[in-house]
């Protein structure tokens, strides 16, 4: 945890938290903090800045908070994919988040297996624990909107252009004419398919609604694999 991370609604008007939860335990045996020592807080959705250790026992520590300053400027990447194993899907996720990408969308695909929708490990409460962590672990407090969108067709022609508006459009596709860009001079967003790539259908109708189709080098790569180092080549400064 490199960020103690605490919901606007679990702070008092005179700027204090007490924690009783995993955080807490997080503080008293990770940290091994004591009275009096200051760490690295965060409002989340809002500021980030420090907060002192009032006060700290085996159940409970309360702190006293302040947090004047913005969180890490958002990547300016959407993220467009096709939904992983949900196993690989909590990784993914993680790893978007930890590079500041805030718009996600996981996408159903010819190569996607319809029972990876039902998992428990997509659901909401999952979800939320995913991105908090990822939160932490990268001193961030902004929350990024994870939509779902089972049906291919209907979100690139339905939803896709309100998505993308005012973007660059990437396909990442292992056959792909062009090497993918080394870094963001505006907004884009990119399309990631499943382990087995997009179909041929998939990729034309990407195509047609306006992503350059590209590629990231002769090998097949996983999709975490994937998914990291296109965020990482996009992201550079």
């Amino acid at each position: 945890m490199n960020l103690l991370l605490v919901a606007d609604n679990e702070v008092s008007e005179d700027h204090l938290v007490t924690l009783s939860d995993r955080r807490a335990e997080h503080i008293r045996a990770v940290l091994n903090a004591k009275v009096g020592d200051s760490l690295r807080v965060g409002i989340r959705d809002g500021n980030v800045g420090r907060g002192e250790i009032l006060s700290l026992n085996d159940t409970e520590v309360c702190l006293s908070l302040s947090c004047g300053d913005p969180p890490p400027a958002q990547a300016p990447i959407r993220l467009v994919l096709a939904l992983p194993r949900p196993k690989v899907a909590r990784r993914v996720i993680s790893a978007a988040v930890g590079f500041g990408v805030k718009e996600i969308v996981l996408l159903g695909a010819y190569r996607v297996e319809k029972s990876y929708w039902s998992s428990p490990l997509l659901s909401d409460a999952v979800m939320e624990e995913t991105v908090t962590l990822a939160l932490e672990q990268a001193r961030d407090t902004l929350s990024p909107r994870i939509e779902k969108a089972q049906r291919f067709k209907p979100f690139v022609e339905d939803v896709l252009p309100t998505f993308a508006k005012g973007t660059k459009r990437f396909l990442f596709h292992p056959e792909g004419p062009k090497g993918a860009p080394t870094a963001c001079s505006g907004p884009v967003t990119v399309a990631i398919g499943p382990d087995g790539g997009w179909t041929q259908y998939e990729a034309e109708l990407l195509q047609n609604y306006g992503f350059e189709w590209v590629h990231f080098g002769p090998r097949i790569l996983r999709v975490e694999t994937a998914v990291s180092a296109v965020l990482g080549r996009l992201c550079q400064t």
